[in-house]
């Protein structure tokens, strides 16, 4: 069968209520440690890749320099002259400019990054598919509506080292509904994955709760309802589920009043996964020991069962018959 997982970045357990959320918390969940950047707070950039491969930013190597992902092809000019010409601290408002100014993105380091360093993940030699997972872009030609709303958000999503959380937003009502149109979007494609029936690992990720968290300290009423609302559409992931399959939910660290947390999440519809692990470390191997005790190979449709969705075998009918 199939297992989900679900990243929610920022996805934060002090945030999450077992009687207000159930699709949040799943039949089990619990706080986990997470790992802090160079920065002083937990980090996107880092994390993901973290929690794909279970090592460490410094065993990966996709580490922040003073808060800015500068090893990021459109950065890296910036990065050279803020080397040689700027005083430590600068470096980031030019990573704050360049990212607010231009189509950069700071986590789309292409997927090929691992196996030329030597560096396994929990997609490897498996039947799995990776959705907009930061810093593990399978195609770089690639973009769907997160992406697009994302790097094109402008003023609604400023970067600014001197507001709280490193972020502003000139309307954050606006900017609230692209970040749930985006949060659905992702689940859609998750969704969409899981019902084909043709993969072992579903892993789609979306930061629709961080960019939420990060414009509303003054209004965490908004926070809140974002928490309702993807929920609901967690809800309706789970209701895909067929017999046999799983569900895991995981966060790269918490965001309470604009600000990153030290804490991160995870839940499970298996206990016994969530029991597992302590740290942001640890849920690559559990995955995979989710996958090797049961058998999560792809389900196949019932069409493909009886023989007509295979197309060598569609093709040579159409050649029989002359149509091809």
């Amino acid at each position: 069968m199939t297992v989900v997982v679900v990243g929610l970045d920022a996805l934060d357990p002090d945030l999450v209520d077992p009687n207000a959320h159930p699709n949040l918390s799943l039949d089990a969940h619990r706080r986990i440690e997470t790992i802090s950047s160079s920065a002083g707070e937990p980090s996107t950039h880092e994390l993901w890749p973290t929690i794909i491969t279970g090592l460490t930013p410094d065993e990966h190597g996709l580490q922040l320099d003073d808060g800015v992902a500068w090893e990021n092809p459109v950065l890296q000019v910036g990065s050279r002259l803020a080397e040689y010409t700027l005083p430590d601290g600068v470096q980031s408002r030019i990573g704050a400019w360049l990212l607010t100014n231009t189509e950069a993105d700071a986590f789309r380091t292409p997927a090929t990054y691992y196996a030329e360093n030597d560096l396994e993940t929990v997609f490897d030699d498996r039947e799995a598919l990776a959705i907009g997972v930061p810093n593990y872009v399978t195609d770089p030609d690639e973009e769907d509506r997160e992406h697009q709303l994302r790097r094109r958000m402008g003023d609604l999503f400023e970067r600014d080292p001197d507001a709280t959380g490193g972020h502003r937003s000139s309307d954050p009502e606006t900017f609230y509904e692209h970040c749930l149109e985006m949060t659905m979007i992702r689940l859609a494609r998750t969704r969409r994955a899981l019902r084909s029936g043709r993969y072992e690992l579903v892993f789609g990720y979306t930061s629709g709760l961080d960019l939420v968290g990060h414009v509303t300290y003054d209004s965490p009423e908004m926070q809140a309802t974002a928490y309702d609302e993807v929920d609901e559409f967690v809800g309706e992931l789970r209701g895909d589920l067929e017999e046999g399959d799983e569900l895991v939910l995981v966060s790269d660290h918490g965001l309470q009043d604009g600000v990153h947390t030290h804490e991160a999440m995870v839940a499970s519809t298996d206990a016994d996964f969530v029991d597992s692990i302590d740290s942001v470390l640890d849920v690559r191997a559990a995955i995979e020991a989710l996958l090797e005790n049961h058998d999560h190979r792809g389900r196949a449709r019932e069409w493909d069962r009886s023989g007509n969705g295979d197309r060598d075998h569609v093709r040579s009918r159409l050649e029989d018959l002359g149509y091809m």
